[in-house]
């Protein structure tokens, strides 16, 4: 009897073997995809709901539901981005020479305080590298395009089949994962909290912070005020310097030109205004959205940026919920019932 299931120990372990290698080799070849598949997957989060009520309460075709809901999402949530993108592409040679712009700026406060002061802040050449990194990580921003677009593409391709097919992919994965009903249930209702959370709400608040931004652009005079504000939304999505990156350069712009006044006023409205948007709507609207810590927000970005790239804003935070989830899964599954095997044992 113990040979029996030492073999089939033995199968076992050969068999999961094999399965383990083949996701390796199908996740290596196909990681240039994962992007998609995460987007895909927070569409569909997002859209599930209204998918089994139009198919399942009112009864509509579930190819066409399919193709309206994917039709709302390119259009309410895609459409936006798509053209904030191609009016920050459309002056890629303005950024071009704005940081040309921003570098002899820095030259000009440099030298100010150094002069000043009788200190050394910065070499001439390291200053010329920085105008220079700015100057060649610009374009990037068109070359980029096309890889956008196959992932939207394949974003799509791959959400449509997950629609069409919601229910019968949602029972599936409940019952092939080796885990109680009850924390499947928490580990679906913390992906659809931190979906939520963070693919509506840092959005959000990175557009608040470019609104509030906008006409004080408008109102000092800055030249292309749109272009600044486009910057400003995106920048706002970043974690730790957020908005920072648009209206510290700008500031240091009006001090190497001689306007003090303009520059502090907007160091001042950036810090004292943008930035307490920021922090009270990060406090706030994340925290009525999906109750997220803030720590777990700005790691879990700073992770998922490095990892997944843009959607990584969304995913980020997610896998470090996971993991103290999973942590408190395994603890329920395993630890608490080994205890109680361990009493039973001793009693």
């Amino acid at each position: 009897m113990s040979d029996v299931i030492s073999q089939n120990r033995v199968r076992q372990f050969f068999f999961i073997l094999i399965i383990l290698l083949l996701f390796i080799l199908l996740f290596l070849e196909l990681n240039i995809f994962l992007p998609a598949l995460l987007g895909a997957i927070t569409l569909y989060i997002l859209l599930h709901k209204w998918m089994l009520y139009l198919t399942e309460k009112k009864k509509w075709r579930r190819g066409w539901t399919t193709v309206l809901l994917m039709l709302f999402s390119l259009v309410v949530m895609l459409l936006p981005v798509g053209l904030l993108i191609n009016m920050l592409s459309s002056k890629v040679n303005y950024a071009i020479q704005h940081s040309a712009e921003l570098t002899a700026a820095l030259n000009t406060v440099v030298a100010d305080i150094d002069r000043q002061f009788d200190i050394k802040l910065l070499s001439e050449e390291n200053i010329h590298k920085i105008g220079t990194g700015i100057a060649n990580s610009l374009p990037q921003i068109l070359g980029a395009t096309f890889n956008t677009l196959t992932n939207i593409f394949f974003m799509y391709f791959i959400l449509y089949f997950m629609l069409v097919n919601s229910r019968k992919m949602e029972d599936s994965l409940y019952e092939h994962i080796p885990l109680k009903d009850e924390n499947l249930a928490k580990i679906g209702k913390e992906i659809h909290t931190m979906v939520y959370s963070n693919a509506i709400g840092i959005p959000l608040i990175a557009f608040a912070q470019g609104l509030i931004a906008l006409p004080f652009y408008l109102i000092i005079g800055v030249k292309e005020p749109w272009f600044w504000f486009g910057v400003t939304c995106i920048a706002a999505m970043l974690p730790v310097v957020g908005a920072a990156l648009a209206y510290v350069p700008l500031a240091i712009i009006f001090f190497a030109n001689d306007e003090t006044m303009k520059g502090l006023l907007t160091v001042v409205y950036g810090f004292g205004i943008i930035g307490t948007v920021d922090n009270v709507l990060r406090f706030s609207l994340l925290k009525k959205l999906g109750n997220v810590h803030p720590l777990i927000t700005v790691f879990g970005v700073i992770i998922g940026l490095s990892l997944f790239g843009f959607i990584g804003l969304i995913f980020g935070p997610l896998l470090i919920s996971l993991f103290l989830l999973l942590l408190k899964i395994y603890t329920s599954e395993f630890v608490t019932k080994q205890r109680a095997i361990n009493k039973i044992m001793e009693n």
